[in-house]
């Protein structure tokens, strides 16, 4: 479904909010895959990310149309060269679904600005040329959308590159369209190389039979998964939330990775909450889990300065020489502990 109209036919959108979701649909791409569609018709939590609203117009001040600054690292089509060790080379920029807080959503879209093949053979000698890149991370768009031969041709040349030692894979595709993670989607994956796969999620309700499988054809193939998340006002901003879908992931042999404050993307201000709050669910999070299930809370600082991590802090100095360090239940405690007095 692309369209407001078919999102209204679906049952997903009130005829209320049709009018509003074409304007935003004029500026920003739509499209919710059947199996979305079905998760959508029960979660308020999946259909917030996805079905188009009128906040969506309500553009603030400090939002940015390059929030984390990729063109100012992009020296190549294709290519965003942000941290020395690694790049991002973007073959597509179509994706299955279109997350209604994109951070790219003024890039991305059907017909977007995919690259061609000389486009890519220059984005491809560019990783060639930088002997310092070790991980290259396949982006977009969702690259997974390419189809098996295209994406094992790409994965098969960045394997010949001596100094590539890792190639990851960024993808929302495993819980837009399971169905598509089949047995050829897997094989042109597989080569010489350690292969990642990142996958984008941000509530246990995404997690269907489905979705666990289509990660288990990856992950049983030999090829480690990740998730990433962003903290999402409305979708995954408490501590329970936040828990069920850590033990989800983890439960389907999924390591979470980060958990991104999100981006100041135009647009999307109904998705923010303060970093404060973010720091608290943390906190909680800390208290209830293991550490398997602790994902590194990070801020991508706007205009292309890179991420940090964010989550509280647990140290601060007391003034002796010592710490103050507060424990999960918010108890203080000092380090190293007073020495006990000696009998006499």
């Amino acid at each position: 479904m692309r369209d407001a109209d078919a999102l209204r036919d679906a049952g997903l959108l009130a005829e209320s909010d049709v009018a509003a979701a074409k304007q935003v649909a004029r500026r920003y791409a739509i499209a919710v895959t059947p199996h979305l569609a079905e998760g959508a018709q029960t979660s308020d939590a999946i259909a917030r990310q996805f079905i188009p609203s009128a906040e969506e117009l309500v553009i603030a001040r400090e939002e940015l149309g390059d929030p984390i600054g990729d063109e100012t690292h992009s020296p190549v089509k294709g290519i965003v060269h942000r941290y020395a060790d690694r790049v991002l080379l973007k073959p597509i920029h179509a994706c299955a679904v279109y997350c209604r807080f994109c951070f790219r959503r003024e890039q991305v879209g059907p017909g977007g600005d995919a690259l061609d093949a000389a486009e890519l053979q220059a984005a491809l000698d560019y990783i060639r040329g930088h002997g310092e890149i070790w991980e290259v991370i396949l982006s977009g768009g969702d690259p997974l959308l390419l189809s098996p031969r295209r994406l094992k041709e790409i994965i098969d040349q960045l394997a010949a590159i001596d100094h590539v030692g890792i190639i990851r894979i960024h993808t929302r595709l495993p819980v837009a369209d399971p169905a598509k993670i089949d047995g050829e989607m897997v094989a042109a994956l597989k080569c010489a190389k350690a292969v990642y796969v990142a996958l984008h999620c941000n509530h246990a309700d995404e997690l269907t039979p489905e979705v666990k499988a289509a990660c288990g054809r990856l992950i049983d193939a030999g090829i480690p998964m990740l998730a990433q998340s962003v903290l999402l006002k409305g979708v995954n901003d408490d501590a329970a939330a936040m828990e069920a879908l850590m033990r989800g992931l983890v439960a389907a042999r999924i390591k979470p990775y980060y958990l991104h404050h999100p981006d100041l993307a135009h647009g999307t201000g109904h998705f923010r909450l303060p970093i404060a709050r973010g720091q608290e669910i943390l906190r909680d999070l800390r208290g209830r889990v293991s550490g398997l299930c602790q994902p590194t809370y990070v801020l991508d600082i706007p205009g292309g300065h890179g991420k940090v991590p964010i989550g509280p802090d647990y140290l601060s100095a007391d003034g002796t020489g010592g710490w103050s360090v507060a424990d999960p239940d918010g108890g203080t405690h000092l380090y190293p502990p007073k020495a006990a007095e000696k009998p006499e």
